[in-house]
Parts: structure tokens; C-alpha cells; sequence
């Protein structure tokens, strides 16, 4: 939901994903179908009574110049901040994610929670960028959290960098091009024994952003109006396009 006095603090080209941010939780359950979402909603009702879940908080970063580009839309050097998760940690290992993590007693909010956490993991200084809004709560087995998408914006975040190798493989500052351009689009499955389950992904030249994240991602560009034709039929099982990561440069 929107934050008070948040239109203020974000550009007009995010105007099309603020006055819509009713669309991005519609537009995520589109991608999962109709047993899956069951599936989540139970998991995470389990999670919630035998005190196993978890709150968590991400930063979604828009940073780029304020004036839209000459079409209206995102401006050609928006971007958005992404991170590699460590091969070796527990859950989620090796995934590209937006920063952030479990809360904290001392946190505020998720806000908090996201802040903290970006800083942590990609030394942002949070003092350059504000938050716009917060999106409904999102459930995420195996690791029980339920996360919640803090999104903001900043015209120039500064540096970021990994600040412990042990939780990040990689921090970048992906271009929105690069995710809005229909050729590194495409669905991934991972085979679960004899069903498969296919959701948004995006090909980059450096990373593959699914689950969660390409979900996101994928919702935020269909609320915004700023996705682009693309082919769903392309589908790859998720090793197989794990391997094509580090080919041709697809950032345009």
C-alpha cells in the first residue's frame, strides 16, 4: 500500500506502478496457478499456527534519473538493485533476490527491516533514498517467511558492493531494460517428481532471476503497464538455464 505523502517522494515515470499497486498482487497470482497459490496459502496458514513463520522484509530500488525517458516511461539508466545469495547458505542458495531478510525485535517495521538489512548486505546508504510504498505480504516455503516488498526510490544510491561473502555472491544495479526486454524472458521449472511447475523468469547476461524475485519483478512490469510482448512458451527446466548465465550480454 502506499505510504502517506509517498507520491511526493517518487518520480512521474513510477507514477503508472504507484496508482497501481493493487494490480501487482493480481497480477502474481496469474503466474501461479490455481493449486500452487492452494498450496501456499495452506503452507503458509501451517507456518503461522505451529509458530514456525517468519517475518521478512526486501527492498525493492528504483533508482535512475527523475525525468521519464522520451517516451514517457522509465528513463534509459533506471535500474533496479539485485543480489546473488551465497551458494552456501540454507535456503535459497545461489538465487538472485532483492536485499533483505528476517526482521529484527529492534526493527520498526518492515521499512526497518529492509533498510537494515540492504545495508547490511550492499552497504546502501539509505539516507539517499526513500520509500514509496509497501506490497501485501508475500508467504515463501521452504524457509517459512512471510516477506514483504518495501519498494523506493533513489536518483543516485551511491556505491553498493558485497559486504559478506559468506551471505552475497554478487550485488548489481540491473537495468529495467534489461528485465522489460522480451528476449531475456521465459519460464522455469524445477521438477517436483512427476509435476512441473513453470513460473516467470529473466536471462541475464551475469544472473537468472526466478522464483520469487522474477515474480515480482514480472507483477510490478504488467502493473505498471510497462511490460512488452513476450514468448511464455519458452520454458526451461532450471539447471538448463542456470547454464546459459554468463553468455551474451542481453542488458540492452
Amino acid at each position: 500500500m502506499p505510504m502517506p505523502g509517498s507520491p511526493e517522494v517518487s518520480p512521474a515515470w513510477l507514477r503508472p506502478l504507484v496508482d497501481n499497486l493493487d494490480g501487482v498482487p493480481k497480477a502474481y497470482r496469474r503466474r501461479v496457478p490455481l493449486d500452487v497459490l492452494a498450496a501456499i496459502t495452506a503452507a503458509s496458514a501451517t507456518a503461522s499456527l505451529t509458530g514456525t513463520r517468519r517475518d521478512a522484509a526486501v527492498l525493492v530500488l528504483f533508482s535512475g534519473a527523475p525525468d521519464a525517458g522520451p517516451d514517457g516511461g522509465p528513463p534509459a539508466d533506471a535500474d533496479l538493485l539485485v543480489t546473488v545469495r551465497a551458494s552456501t547458505l540454507r535456503h535459497h542458495a545461489g538465487q538472485a533476490a532483492f536485499p533483505g531478510g528476517a526482521a529484527d525485535p529492534e526493527d520498526a517495521g518492515a521499512v526497518s527491516t529492509a533498510l537494515r538489512e540492504a545495508a547490511e548486505e550492499t552497504g546502501l546508504d539509505t539516507s539517499r533514498l526513500r520509500t514509496f510504498a509497501t506490497l501485501d505480504k508475500m508467504f515463501i516455503p521452504p524457509s517459512n517467511f512471510h516477506v514483504v516488498p518495501v519498494l523506493a526510490y533513489s536518483a543516485d544510491p551511491g556505491p553498493v558492493t558485497v559486504m559478506d561473502p559468506a551471505e552475497t555472491a554478487m550485488v548489481d544495479r540491473v537495468p529495467l531494460r534489461a528485465f522489460v526486454n522480451p528476449e531475456n524472458r521465459l519460464m522455469v521449472y524445477r521438477a517436483t517428481g512427476s509435476k512441473r511447475m513453470a513460473g516467470p523468469a529473466f536471462l541475464l547476461n551475469r544472473m537468472l532471476v526466478w522464483g520469487f524475485t522474477a515474480h515480482v519483478i514480472s507483477a510490478m512490469l504488467d502493473a505498471a503497464g510497462w511490460a512488452r510482448p513476450w514468448d511464455s512458451k519458452r520454458v526451461m527446466e532450471l539447471d538448463d538455464a542456470m547454464a546459459l548465465v554468463g553468455g551474451e550480454d542481453l542488458t540492452r
